[in-house]
């Protein structure tokens, strides 16, 4: 992995839970996994198109509300279970929007993966709510064994031998 995976925090640390997507990157920024490279957007579709244009794996990190809420538990998608789906994001850009965007510009990684964290409170101010932010070390540890899984299946692949065909 040379760079070709890309972790997306998306949020607004001025807009309290809103925060936690560019919280747990900052997190998953602190650990240097190597071929990673971490960026924080408050949610420019343009910058999250440039952001991934060369990656193999997008991994998203976002807010997101939902009803009933559980403040704090996490939910992961593939790019399969994105596409067409109605918002889940806790500010007006969605990441069901930039994926069709992406699609429609030819401006996708080979794959997305999104974990959503569910909010409560996206009121302006800062600081993450107790139970969002104990979520924080639950979505790095999802984020970097998301990443470390998909590293080692490809490695895994390029360390076979090619099979001999025998007559």
């Amino acid at each position: 992995m040379n760079g070709d995976v890309v972790v997306i925090g998306i949020g607004n640390s001025y807009r309290r839970d809103d925060g936690v997507g560019t919280a747990v990157a900052a997190a998953v920024a602190g650990r240097a996994v190597p071929g990673v490279r971490v960026l924080s957007d408050a949610g420019d579709p343009c910058g999250i198109l440039d952001a991934w244009a060369d990656a193999r794996l997008a991994v998203v990190v976002d807010a997101a509300v939902a009803t009933p809420s559980a403040p704090g538990r996490i939910h992961r998608c593939t790019i399969n279970q994105l596409q067409g789906a109605s918002a889940v994001s806790s500010h007006g850009l969605d990441i069901a929007t930039v994926l069709a965007l992406g699609e429609a510009l030819d401006r996708m990684p080979a794959d997305v993966v999104l974990f959503a964290i569910e909010v409560t409170e996206t009121g302006c101010g800062v600081g993450l709510s107790p139970r969002v932010a104990a979520a924080i070390p639950h979505a790095v540890a999802a984020v970097t064994s998301e990443i470390s899984r998909r590293s080692f299946a490809c490695r895994e692949r390029a360390e076979m031998p090619w099979p001999r065909v025998t007559r």
